[in-house]
């Protein structure tokens, strides 16, 4: 009842503009003058759509055809685990796959696969959250990745926990991978970003949950090929019940997106904006600093050349 006497506008409105303005203070430092010539190591977007977000944010990159070549064979990896449509916030947003596709062809990609080993039924949730049809409509070629003979085992000789792993084949065929997850509430590992959304290349991932979770999903990201870009969807933050949601109600309409070629900095900078929609501390989401610690990048995001804009 007391979900009942709340007025659910009023509070998501609240929450939104809690998360927009309270994304300032994820940064400590001041955006670095547009004309430097230093390279941008983070770009932090607010209040537009998520085409147009990432239109923003890969142009203060310095371009998608910096990381993607003519004749490359491109994979997008969003998450994709699970039947849902977006607007529950437990996929990626389609919207924003589908602009990233269209920049890598633009930028002269031969071919662009997308894929995730999901949790769900594969063919829901590549339907139902909308992602296939923005792929296909973008051109992109849909993979499955529900049988163990699309993966190929790997060694991890920099990880602490797992020697070797089963990762998808289009992930090792591919010229370059783009991660693209969505910020969420993850029941075990706390957070989900763009670290653990490494979790859908491999195959034996259920080791991770009877091992040290934490420290496999680190593990995991000391993979030789890493993603050229990781894309952080925060249009839509699933901010209870994740990874999957039980309504809408846990999803907020908060309108960011964060952009980093350092999985640890962009993991660092989204989880801080999340903190200011829901209390989650760093220090609960280990993983970050466990990838820290291996070497994959630094959560000293005050150190970095950050550029912010708002739309």
């Amino acid at each position: 009842m007391e979900k009942d006497m709340e007025n659910n506008m009023d509070r998501r409105s609240f929450l939104k503009n809690l998360a927009v303005a309270g994304a300032a203070l994820a940064f400590a430092k001041p955006t670095a003058n547009a004309q430097t010539e230093k390279a941008v190591d983070l770009v932090a977007v607010m209040g537009g759509e998520p085409d147009a977000m990432f239109k923003k944010a890969i142009a203060e990159m310095g371009g998608m055809g910096k990381f993607v070549k003519k004749g490359h064979k491109v994979v997008v990896k969003p998450n994709i685990g699970w039947d849902k449509a977006p607007e529950y916030a437990a996929n990626t947003n389609p919207i924003l796959v589908k602009e990233i596709i269209r920049q890598c062809f633009e930028a002269g990609a031969k071919e662009v696969a997308v894929f995730d080993n999901t949790c769900d039924n594969w063919k829901k949730a590549y339907e139902n959250s909308g992602i296939e049809a923005a792929a296909k409509a973008a051109g992109a070629k849909v993979l499955p990745a529900d049988e163990e003979s699309y993966y190929s085992k790997i060694s991890l000789p920099k990880a602490k926990k797992l020697s070797d792993m089963k990762v998808h084949k289009a992930i090792l065929d591919c010229d370059v991978w783009i991660n693209v997850p969505i910020l969420k509430q993850h029941g075990g590992a706390n957070m989900s970003i763009a670290m653990k959304n490494l979790m859908g290349i491999i195959w034996n991932r259920r080791l991770f949950h009877i091992s040290n979770l934490q420290q496999c999903i680190a593990d995991v990201c000391t993979l030789e090929k890493k993603p050229i870009l990781n894309v952080v969807d925060a249009y839509r933050v699933l901010k209870s019940n994740g990874p999957r949601g039980k309504s809408v109600e846990d999803a907020v309409l908060s309108k960011a997106l964060f952009v980093s070629q350092d999985m640890v900095a962009v993991d660092t900078a989204a989880a801080k904006f999340f903190n200011q929609i829901k209390d989650m501390p760093l220090s609960d989401v280990q993983h970050i600093s466990h990838g820290q610690t291996l070497g994959l990048g630094t959560m000293d995001i005050d150190n970095l050349n950050v550029r912010r804009i708002k739309m």
